[in-house]
């Protein structure tokens, strides 16, 4: 018997509703975060949020990559189950290699994509910090009269 609402009844979300909902915000939010890791330092007003959020990246990748296993993302974690509890199968290791072989229907290879992946990140720190650190520098007072 479905539970009542004032003004009437409402039914209860299924549970693959809920899965078919948790997969797209996951989509979305791991877009977002995923562009922004790689654009983030471009905007000076949003340079130190950019450091944080691929500092913790790096450290999820290589930190708990050590317990979980390299490239370890949580994110990614989470989705596969959401994905497996809809029914897919054979999912690889990274979510880039899997949207990117959705989007091009071509079955990219792995350590492409991972070396990819990587610079890119890697690419990206090196610019937020350098960024940062001039922003750090300007800000400051001039010390030498």
């Amino acid at each position: 018997m479905p539970a009542a609402w004032p003004g009437g009844t409402f039914h209860a979300v299924s549970g693959q509703t809920l899965y078919l909902i948790l997969d797209a915000l996951l989509v979305a939010f791991h877009t977002l975060l995923v562009g922004f890791n790689t654009l983030g330092w471009a905007w000076r007003k949003t340079r130190r949020l950019h450091l944080i959020t691929i500092s913790a990246t790096l450290l999820s990748w290589f930190g708990l990559g050590v317990v979980y296993g390299w490239g370890y993302c949580p994110l990614t974690d989470w989705h596969w189950q959401v994905k497996r509890a809809l029914g897919e199968t054979h999912l690889p290791a990274s979510c880039m290699k899997y949207y990117l072989d959705r989007m091009t229907g071509v079955a990219w290879s792995a350590a492409v994509v991972d070396a990819l992946v990587i610079g890119a990140a890697l690419g990206a720190l090196v610019v937020s910090v350098v960024l940062n650190v001039r922003d750090i520098r300007r800000a400051r007072p001039d010390r030498d009269g």
